[in-house]
């Protein structure tokens, strides 16, 4: 067996128990179970709902992989996902495997692998209407998130558990001591985050990674809309299921995803945001600055609405898990976390710096808080000059909307599609860490218009190539292993680098919204060409440097269309530059618009060419 972090001390597990020599400074559980002797079994939970129509309530597979020397109960680590037979886990998209008589034998990723020798069981659910479970999947509502929930439930002798899919026998937890912490990446993530908004006994942590706060900012923003819908995702993951038919609850999706971007029951229904109140599981957080598929306002928001322990890393990547960025670290946090939550082991996990920030490629810098200690929400003012910054700003500016044009043409290239505002180049470091609003006074020439908003740290960096096929990683051909093996699931996984990428100009924070939805989110109204219309939208949540030499550009547009969707009659938008402004979460020195240069367009799109041919 070999193992990817070897502990300092000897653990020794008596009666589910760790028993720690005197001299130990820090104890951790150890691998002191065989992984080959582990119990493997599936249990199918009734999880109350019959989703797919059938007369019948519905039942999820729960798989199971457990010590088999019988400690007398062991926590629980589990990873409730719709993707173990569609999609796959992890870069290597690992899917389960069973054997002839149905017994599971693969377990994608390492948690298995790594946790069940140290005394921990590993259940992976496959949410309703997906691989072996009944039901129908329903995009993050109330049968995702009861096909998670229930099982804890039933791991704390709440729920009913059947030893098959339909008849078969109860069967109980007994083996289990009712602490479970819900893990995953992206829709994994994401039920985690909703099965910790229902308040559940027994979730004593969860660990989102690129998740889902709420549905209605993963499908639109402000009113815009992203142009996909929660009915494909639906039938993508029911695609191998065991033949339920579940175009019912599919056409509910279609015609509660309304075609504009309204607020209306079916996002209310899935906005976990709104019930953070009753989150009681501590929260282990992590999340790519730019992921552009679960971007940052889902980290943001949700983060802001907790009040239980927890902490934070934000790395430069896309969609990426930190075992692929960061690896070592990753496991080593990840074990210290389960042990304090799940085993009751004091080893001040909790403790320390709060947040972790890649500042630069594979370069971490810890805060004591997210948004970062001192930041002050400070109101930057567009002005007439191209200049931005704090001193008051008046007069007019208008853009033409071009729906065909998208975020990187708006700063080297944005004719008259879009406005650029500049602090000039800043004396001192700039930090932004929070999330940004944007206060727009607009008139629109036309009865429809889409508004967007970019900040941009304007200069050259090497960052990581967040928009390339990796999104920031190059997954090599060596392994390292985490944990032990067995001849059906192997602990090895490839070795990933950061891709990098030098560049004169980094998009920090981006966001779009329907001019129409400017009084409410929950019911647009029709635009009055040559009337104006206030409207504040929020800019995608972030943690980012500008350093001193650089400047920070505020940059107005209407429709984006590397995101969003046009408006039926795109026009031309002027803006109020007395009324329009931007509320940034900075900590630092802004100079007032007087005291600096405007942006020269012309300089900077030369020097974006010339960078890009390096």
């Amino acid at each position: 067996m070999r193992t990817g972090v070897v502990c300092g001390i000897l653990a020794v597990f008596l009666s589910g128990t760790v028993v720690v020599p005197a001299a130990a400074a820090t104890p951790a559980s150890e691998p002191v179970y065989d992984y080959a002797k582990a119990v493997r079994e599936t249990v199918w939970v009734d999880i109350g709902r019959d989703g797919d129509g059938d007369g019948r309530s519905d039942r999820v597979a729960a798989d199971i992989v457990r010590p088999g020397e019988a400690p007398s109960r062991v926590p629980v680590i589990m990873d409730a996902s719709p993707y173990y037979s569609c999609c796959g886990r992890g870069n290597e998209s690992e899917l389960k495997s069973y054997d002839s008589a149905g017994k599971p034998v693969k377990f994608p990723l390492f948690y298995d692998n790594y946790f069940v020798p140290r005394g921990y069981a590993v259940v992976l659910v496959d949410l309703a209407g997906t691989n072996r479970s009944a039901g129908c999947a329903d995009v993050g509502g109330a049968s995702d998130v009861d096909s998670a929930r229930k099982v804890v439930d039933w791991l704390n002798g709440r729920a009913t558990g059947y030893s098959a899919k339909t008849g078969g026998s109860a069967v109980t937890a007994g083996w289990s001591t009712g602490n479970v912490g819900m893990i995953g990446k992206s829709y994994d993530g994401t039920i985690a985050n909703g099965v910790a908004a229902t308040g559940v006994a027994g979730l004593k942590t969860i660990v989102p990674i690129s998740a889902i706060s709420s549905w209605y900012d993963y499908y639109r923003s402000d009113g815009a809309t992203f142009g996909f819908n929660p009915a494909g995702l639906a039938q993508t993951v029911e695609a191998r299921n065991s033949g339920q038919n579940c175009s019912a609850q599919n056409q509910v999706l279609t015609q509660g995803a309304t075609a504009n971007g309204d607020y209306g029951p079916l996002w209310a229904d899935r906005d976990y945001v709104t019930r953070a109140g009753t989150v009681r599981a501590s929260v282990l957080l992590s999340h790519g600055v730019n992921d552009l598929n679960v971007k940052t306002i889902h980290f943001g928001q949700w983060w802001a609405a907790l009040n239980v322990e927890k902490k934070i890393w934000l790395a430069q990547t896309g969609h990426v898990d930190p075992f692929d960025y960061r690896r070592a670290d990753w496991v080593d946090l990840l074990h210290r976390w389960f042990d304090h939550y799940l085993l009751g082991i004091d080893n001040g996990v909790q403790n320390g710096p709060m947040a972790s920030v890649e500042r630069q490629p594979d370069q971490w810098a810890d805060q004591s808080a997210y948004p970062a200690a001192g930041v002050v929400a400070t109101t930057l003012r567009p002005h007439t000059s191209g200049t931005l910054g704090t001193s008051p700003a008046s007069g007019t500016a208008s853009f033409t909307d071009n729906p065909g044009l998208g975020e990187d043409t708006w700063v080297t290239n944005p004719g008259s599609a879009a406005l650029t505002y500049s602090t000039g180049a800043l004396a001192s470091d700039l930090q932004v860490s929070g999330t940004t609003s944007v206060t727009v006074t607009a008139t629109p020439s036309t009865s429809s218009a889409r508004v967007s908003a970019l900040l941009v740290d304007l200069g050259p960096a090497t960052i990581r190539n967040f928009a390339g096929s990796g999104e920031g990683i190059k997954t090599g051909t060596s392994e390292t292993c985490w944990g032990s093996s067995t001849s059906g699931d192997d602990a090895c996984y490839r070795v990933a680098s950061a891709d990098v990428k030098k560049v004169s100009y980094t998009i920090l924070s981006r966001g779009w919204a329907d001019l129409a939805n400017y009084a409410s989110l929950s019911q647009e109204r029709p635009l009055t060409p040559g009337t104006a219309y206030p409207m504040t939208f929020r800019l995608a949540s972030t943690d980012h440097i500008v350093p001193r030499g650089h400047a920070l550009a505020l940059i107005i547009g209407g429709t984006d269309g590397s995101f969003i969707r046009g408006p039926a009659q795109p026009g031309r938008v002027t803006l109020d530059l007395a009324r329009t402004s931007a509320s940034v979460p900075l900590a630092g020195v802004v100079p007032a618009a007087t005291t600096h240069p405007a942006f020269d367009t012309d300089a900077f799109v030369a020097s974006s060419a010339r960078a890009d041919l390096r």
